[in-house]
């Protein structure tokens, strides 16, 4: 089964955000270390995002409810999951293995071969804290809806594996809708879209694959993602108003065009690999 293509409506939705990212920001500059960014939780390694909890989108307002058993929706969830169950010990499910991680610097890496540029706190500073924080903002997003929904992950609902088994026994008591991993994954797509339209087609195909990844695993339906990626896109449109991710984003483009002039390309050995797994 072809992962999900991005709709021509979904690419000019991007157009629009992407320009809000081009505006000039004359401001402090906002800080790269995490020591003065500070945790989420003390001891998670998750740093605090840029919005104020207050600040960020209802998804239990943006997104419809899960579908309900016996509709046709359910049934595409269920027909989508098994067609995923043949890439388990594929790369394809190597892929989605990794893209389990959330944690900084492996997490920062997720991009840097669509982008084609080094992704680290030595490298590009303000491009790795962009993703840093902005994965708080867009994954705590989806909670109000995931919350309240309170839907079963289809391993635990089938009596299945993950390919992620240390995680289980944590993701069984979580919410499956809307998908927060969907969320951060386009979210990000979309600012670094911002930042490097001239590689929007591969970052968002990545970002799309990201989203995929999880079910992949089996541990979200096909329409978690769907919903996810709503609520990531809405936490990047609120992000807009945020002068201090404004004035970071403008950094992160001037340390992708300075790498670009001196030549830099992607660090990550895998490259290659990842663009056959992605081909499935």
């Amino acid at each position: 089964m072809k992962t999900q293509h991005v709709s021509l409506y979904t690419f000019a939705a991007i157009a629009l955000l992407s320009a809000c990212q081009t505006a000039p920001v004359n401001r402090a500059e906002p800080p790269t270390s995490p020591e003065v960014v500070g945790e989420f939780r003390k001891g998670s390694g998750y740093l605090n995002g840029y919005l104020d909890r207050k600040a960020l989108p209802d998804s239990l307002a943006l997104v419809p409810p899960p579908p309900p058993p016996g509709s046709a929706r359910h049934a595409a969830d269920l027909e989508a999951h098994r067609q995923t169950r043949a890439w388990r010990d594929t790369p394809r499910w190597a892929l989605a293995t990794q893209d389990v991680n959330l944690k900084f610097p492996e997490a920062g890496g997720v991009f840097s071969c669509a982008l084609d540029v080094p992704i680290s706190q030595e490298a590009t500073p303000h491009l790795n804290m962009l993703l840093r924080r902005t994965l708080i903002d867009a994954g705590l997003a989806t909670y109000k809806a995931k919350d309240h929904y309170a839907r079963k992950r289809p391993f635990a609902q089938l009596s299945e594996t993950t390919c992620s088994p240390k995680e289980e026994a944590q993701l069984a008591k979580d919410g499956s809708y809307p998908s927060g991993h969907a969320a951060l994954g386009w979210a990000w797509g979309l600012i670094l879209t911002g930042v490097a339209p001239e590689k929007a087609d591969a970052l968002l195909q990545r970002a799309h694959a990201f989203g995929d990844s999880r079910m992949v695993c089996g541990v979200h339906w096909q329409s978690d993602l769907e919903a996810g990626r709503v609520v990531g896109a809405a936490a990047v449109a609120r992000l807009q108003a945020d002068p201090v991710f404004q004035a970071q984003a403008q950094l992160a483009k001037v340390e992708i065009a300075s790498a670009r002039a001196k030549g830099l390309k992607s660090d990550r050995q895998d490259c290659a690999t990842e663009a056959a797994a992605l081909q499935r």
